[in-house]
């Protein structure tokens, strides 16, 4: 079974970030940080489908450091224990990159269990929300930790995401694929920003293109 588009079409390195400039250009404190190798807790605070995931994982590469995933809406305190209790095993030598995803959704017991690990440097954080964090994110929490906030991706820029989405695509097709000239400016007008959506955009274009003449042609009408 073929992974998801968007998984295979994930960066790998800042550089190939689609946005994100303002963060991610060379110089910018944030990936000066990064590069540095001593990342602080931080909070990513942006719409769905710009990358939060993504950097956070590329970070985890880059700094040598085991990453845990959680997500607010399923994960709890003992989430939190277990991975402390996994750090002083040959599992997490370096420390450990904790992103908690919709950190919205910790209660204030469950966001204060966090401070003390970040404090003693048991475990980096880095927490993402979709809401802003100076409502939903508790103040020792915030105090300890600097907000970056991601934002939509232009549609000039999601374009070369597009391009190889459907690039990708030709490989994965039983019949040889084409599309009209507009198609990639559509998908990625059409997509409010989200890299992700304009990707699995793609990939339903061609899992519905119908076979014509031998080959499948994704059309503007059906981008649209």
């Amino acid at each position: 079974m073929q992974s998801p588009l968007a998984d295979r079409l994930r960066p790998r390195t800042l550089a190939e970030v689609c946005g994100q400039q303002h963060l991610l250009g060379p110089g910018r404190v944030f990936r000066k940080a990064i590069e540095s190798g001593r990342v602080p807790n931080m909070i990513f605070y942006g719409p769905s489908g710009v990358g939060k995931t993504t950097v956070a994982s590329i970070i985890a590469q880059q700094t040598d450091r085991k990453l845990y995933h959680l997500n607010a809406t399923t994960a709890g305190i003992a989430d939190i224990k277990a991975i402390i209790d996994e750090l002083d095993t040959f599992l997490a030598p370096n420390g450990a990159l904790v992103y908690l995803d919709e950190i919205q959704y910790f209660n204030k017991k469950q966001q204060q269990s966090l401070l003390e690990f970040m404090e003693n440097g048991s475990l980096t954080l880095i927490a993402s929300t979709t809401e802003n964090p100076f409502f939903y994110v508790y103040n020792a929490l915030l105090s300890r930790s600097s907000v970056f906030e991601f934002k939509s991706v232009p549609a000039e820029e999601i374009r070369p995401a597009v391009l190889r989405a459907l690039e990708v695509m030709k490989t994965r097709t039983p019949l040889p694929l084409t599309w009209e000239p507009e198609v990639p400016a559509l998908v990625a007008q059409g997509c409010g920003g989200d890299v992700r959506k304009s990707i699995n955009a793609v990939e339903l274009l061609c899992e519905a293109a119908v076979p014509k003449d031998g080959t499948l042609l994704l059309t503007e009408a059906d981008a649209k």
